[in-house]
């Protein structure tokens, strides 16, 4: 009997800081060939939202289009993303612990689609924000993922790239 293995989810500010900080296309190709291995491995998948996120007119989109697998970028259509999004839309909407403005973003970028796939689909979220920021502008989708980690935390689970410093941080809430 094989052991299901882990699939990652990875959020937008994964490919965008990778590519304007330490792993520039031109710096280190190794590094998007290493999502790419990851993904054709079963290891790690996006979704469609986030790559609509990523598609800034840039080196990033150029890569997107030329050299990620369409598979990367899962569908949000299913049945079972849509009812997950639609409870927790209004989950975060009927919860006064966050800001007018949070439950607005929440249902307007990928965050929400993100958790959406995740509850359907995968175990883990993983981002690369800066946690104390997000808890200090009131987000929500801290309180609605059930395992967000960092990507140190992929790291040390598997044997993917690291291309983060910081330890895990979860969030409990909805999910």
């Amino acid at each position: 009997m094989t052991t299901p293995h882990t699939v990652y989810l990875l959020d937008t500010n994964i490919f965008v800081q990778a590519h304007r900080r330490h792993y520039a296309f031109e710096i280190c190709p190794g590094f998007w060939d290493c999502l790419i291995h990851h993904h054709q491995a079963g290891q790690i998948v996006s979704i469609d939202r986030v790559r609509d996120e990523i598609l800034a007119g840039d080196a990033l989109e150029t890569w997107v289009k030329a050299s990620a697998p369409s598979t990367l970028f899962a569908s949000t259509a299913d049945a079972n993303v849509t009812q997950n999004y639609a409870k927790m839309v209004r989950w975060v909407q009927a919860n006064s612990q966050f800001k007018a403005e949070a439950k607005t973003e929440f249902a307007q970028v990928a965050d929400g689609w993100l958790c959406a796939y995740a509850k359907a689909n995968v175990q883990h979220v993983v981002v690369n924000h800066d946690i104390a920021a997000i808890k200090q502008r009131g987000l929500c989708r801290m309180s609605v993922c059930f395992s967000e980690i960092r990507p140190a935390g992929v790291g040390r689970k598997q044997s993917a790239v690291n291309v983060g410093s910081r330890p895990i941080a979860a969030g409990r809430g909805y999910i």
